[in-house]
């Protein structure tokens, strides 16, 4: 784990680098066509969507390169660096590790990605408005999503049904339901706060404004504002209460304790990935219900987590650039990705059901149609004002958060400590910060 002047020295780093980009002038407007050939840049789990799109299009010649994953990372940023230096190396089409990447490559400083607005035109508008809102940035459509993340409640229908529980419908009944667990029923959890996730999951499922961007060059950062101050109390009972792990979705420790997980909010994805995949929960237990609300908001909305992007360059033309445009329709669009190999439910609307008629047939999941109406519904109130910036809150998060809690710390405490680091994150990479409504 990188220690805090790491991670700030990173950040001054990368906005070094792209003041630098700055500079890059021959890079604007420089266009070429390869006359055919793509070059596809992605992680391990879409290679497979790449293999698809070979078979399916056997006359488009694909490069592919498989890149990390890493979260937080400025390494793949410095690369464009370069690239805008050289005037060339751009990949024509990207799947983005971490989905704050998309906040640096539409800058104005790197400005990689193109506006698909009009190439795409009639894809987009069958985007749920909530999953797609994301890549619409001043005023353009930047990026595709790959899957809707969005987050419902889960919970181990055998568990509730031996207990006598019914899932509960708000955060406030969450909270409640989660400390009667803890006491009636030692060593059992309602969720985990030590991964990069758990910001997206708790705090922009409140509303809490830690990524609210302005301008390219503003954000929003108010931990005192009352949709922040409501969640960092529940979690703080929670966590003394020993209701929710410290530990991470990723952590080592997580499928020992995602077998005793009676209930958590999470994304969609969790239950192919995690639940079944990882956690080699029985099938025929879990099961979800429709994201958790705030009694006191006037409509339900819920958050995401992760639901990963698809970038490609603004720098081809040609043959090269319809060649790209037909992959970025294959991998948005295409069943045979979306549908017969993708583990999470597809941002595109139309290959929404098909899916679900897919997951149906595996008979993983309890309660199915409840479980699928919670996704449709879940994937369509996605809360705004939330937006991918170039610092990347969860990993602020678990360098504040998680070692705070693993140590014992009170999680108040911990939470003065996240705050802080937060702003000086943001303004490291060279926005302004504004406190106020």
């Amino acid at each position: 784990m990188r220690t805090r002047h790491h991670l700030e020295r990173a950040a001054v780093t990368a906005l070094a680098l792209l003041s630098l980009a700055g500079c890059a002038g021959n890079a604007e407007g420089h266009v070429t066509d390869s006359g055919g050939p793509i070059t596809v840049w992605v992680d391990p789990p879409r290679v497979p969507a790449v293999d698809a799109f070979r078979k399916a299009y056997p006359d488009i010649p694909v490069q592919v390169t498989t890149i990390n994953g890493n979260v937080g990372s400025t390494e793949l940023q410095q690369k464009f660096v370069l690239f805008n230096q050289a005037g060339k190396g751009w990949p024509d089409a990207i799947f983005f590790p971490s989905n704050d990447d998309i906040a640096w490559a539409a800058g104005s400083k790197i400005n990689y990605v193109r506006d698909i607005g009009q190439n795409l035109g009639d894809i987009i508008p069958e985007y749920p408005a909530s999953v797609i809102a994301q890549c619409r940035i001043d005023g353009r459509v930047r990026c595709l999503r790959n899957d809707a993340a969005p987050d419902v409640l889960w919970y181990d229908a055998d568990l509730f049904r031996e207990w006598g529980y019914q899932p509960p419908a708000t955060w406030e009944d969450y909270e409640r339901l989660s400390l009667a667990i803890a006491k009636e029923h030692p060593g059992y959890l309602t969720g985990f706060l030590g991964d990069a996730y758990a910001p997206d999951r708790y705090l922009w499922a409140s509303g809490c404004p830690t990524n609210e961007r302005l301008s390219e060059k503003q954000v929003r950062i108010e931990l005192t504002d009352g949709r922040c101050t409501r969640i960092r109390d529940l979690l703080g009972r929670l966590a003394a209460a020993g209701a929710v792990s410290p530990s991470g979705i990723f952590s080592p420790d997580a499928a020992t304790l995602g077998r005793r997980l009676a209930m958590s909010p999470g994304a969609v994805w969790w239950g192919n990935f995690l639940f079944r995949d990882t956690w080699k929960v029985d099938p025929g237990r879990i099961t979800a219900a429709a994201p958790l609300r705030w009694a006191g908001d006037d409509h339900p909305t819920t958050s995401s987590e992760g639901g990963g992007l698809w970038g490609f360059s603004r720098h081809i033309t040609g043959v090269q650039l319809q060649n790209t445009l037909t992959f970025a329709r294959f991998v948005a669009t295409d069943p045979r990705w979306q549908v017969e190999l993708s583990v999470g439910l597809p941002a595109y609307g139309p290959l929404q059901q098909p899916w679900l008629d897919r997951q149906r047939q595996g008979k993983y999941l309890a309660n199915f149609d409840t479980a699928a109406a919670a996704f449709v519904l879940a994937s369509t109130i996605v809360r705004g004002g939330r937006d991918y910036t170039r610092y990347n809150t969860g990993t602020v998060w678990t360098h504040t958060i998680t070692p705070a809690l693993t140590s014992g710390q009170p999680f108040t405490k911990a939470w003065d400590t996240f705050g802080q680091r937060l702003t000086s994150e943001a303004r490291s990479f060279g926005y302004a910060v504004r406190a106020g409504p």
